[in-house]
């Protein structure tokens, strides 16, 4: 989540749809009722796009996937295409105005929390398939598309089948790949749980992608698996995975408990998640780690390290928190995705005016701009803002326009934010 709001804050420009007439055809001047009307007596399917005016994937499939003449060409022939605005804001037009009820009962009728949400009607007005995400591609979104016509890949049409009793393991393995398309967060651990016990070998490549999915608990059998095959696991899933996996439910079931009271994490899907709870304004980090010490003792102190930036970032206690993540970075800077690094300079960045704690971010931000990403925009433009927060306006000046040498584009956000920052004025 942290580092599509990183990516968010680069393209400040306001949302723009696509033009129907180069793209698809979305309905207009009709409510939900009239659309389903419409889609029945035409005898066709639904394609809902369900965005937000704040949601850059959405602007991105919206500009640059739905105008291309295959994406058109097919929407617009299989479909009745509906564009539903999910949000409010006080630049919304008399039709987005007009949307807002049925917009609140579709959210809350097939419970859309991220976006784009795209759901699929079949010509009865029910909801049998759904994609989340944006596509790459224009192919591999009409790919995507076309599970929506197939009642053998229909993600609902096959939910519906399993809850009948359908569960022999081919099965259970397409309704797992049209679970994981439709992000189904809740279920999709459900469902490969019950896969995996079909399987004899849960160490093969493809289970193992599915143990990181559907392991979120100490108690499922992934963790286990992770725990005593890290070699193995990671020669297939990349170095420190397993770790990762580990370490993150640990987090999750001793030390949450400790640093929010009713601490709650919820995974939105892609990357998003969100920590809820009243943040506990006094922890006493040695009796975590003595919890820790007892059942996972080869992992406390890297559990520790790592968990106290995430505090005191939720405390907003900048100078505990660059001396967390500088201690952390000291430790185990080896285990530190340069993510994560860039993640932490950018709070720095985003949320603190102390010039110690500035300085602390630069050394990590600085630690992004190796080998083959030395060249990266998003860490080109975290380090010069920094040095530009620093005061080195110069400086700052040739990293940006670095920056915007490497993106490629023409009078674009960047630019504009080049041309802030050479006015002196602020660009985070």
């Amino acid at each position: 989540m942290k580092n599509l709001f990183i990516v968010a804050l680069l393209f400040t420009s306001s949302f723009v749809r696509a033009q129907d007439e180069k793209g698809i055809k979305f309905q207009h001047g009709l409510t939900w009722a009239q659309v389903k009307e419409k889609a029945k007596n035409e005898k066709k399917y639904i394609f809902m796009d369900g965005f937000t005016t704040w949601c850059l994937p959405c602007r991105v499939m919206s500009n640059e996937i739905f105008p291309q003449p295959n994406v058109a060409d097919f929407f617009n022939t299989n479909f009745i295409n509906v564009a539903i605005q999910f949000d409010v804001t006080k630049n919304d037009n008399e039709e987005v105005r007009s949307w807002y009820k049925d917009a609140k009962s579709l959210k809350e009728a097939y419970n859309i929390n991220s976006y784009p949400t795209y759901l699929f009607f079949n010509p009865e007005g029910e909801l049998v398939h759904r994609v989340m995400g944006a596509s790459a591609t224009a192919e591999d979104f009409i790919s995507k598309a076309k599970g929506a016509l197939d009642p053998q890949v229909q993600y609902f049409t096959l939910k519906r089948q399993y809850e009948a009793g359908k569960k022999n393991p081919d099965f259970l393995l397409l309704l797992t790949n049209a679970a994981q398309l439709a992000k189904d967060s809740k279920f999709l651990p459900v469902v490969i749980h019950e896969y995996l016990a079909t399987q004899k070998d849960l160490l093969t490549k493809e289970n193992l992608k599915l143990l990181t999915i559907s392991t979120l608990k100490s108690t499922d059998p992934g963790f286990t698996v992770f725990r005593n095959n890290a070699i193995t696991a990671d020669l297939i899933l990349g170095k420190g995975k397993s770790d990762e996996i580990i370490r993150s439910i640990v987090f999750d079931e001793i030390v949450l408990p400790y640093l929010r009271i009713g601490g709650i994490k919820t995974n939105y899907g892609g990357g998003m998640i969100v920590y809820s709870g009243k943040v506990n304004d006094h922890v006493d980090w040695n009796e975590i780690k003595a919890k820790l010490d007892v059942r996972y003792p080869d992992l406390s102190e890297e559990i520790i390290m790592s968990s106290k930036p995430m505090y005191y970032q939720w405390l907003k206690n900048w100078p505990e928190f660059s001396e967390s993540v500088s201690a952390y970075l000291i430790k185990y800077g080896d285990r530190l995705s340069k993510d994560l690094l860039n993640t932490y300079a950018w709070t720095i960045l985003a949320d603190c005016e102390d010039m110690k704690c500035v300085e602390s971010a630069l050394t990590w931000s600085k630690k992004t701009l190796t080998g083959e990403d030395a060249k990266k925009v998003m860490y080109l433009y975290t380090y010069g803002n920094l040095i530009y927060k620093s005061g080195k306006k110069e400086e700052a000046i040739k990293f940006l326009e670095e920056a915007v040498k490497v993106s490629g584009e023409v009078d674009g956000d960047l630019t504009m934010l080049l041309n802030k920052m050479k006015k002196g004025e602020k660009t985070w």
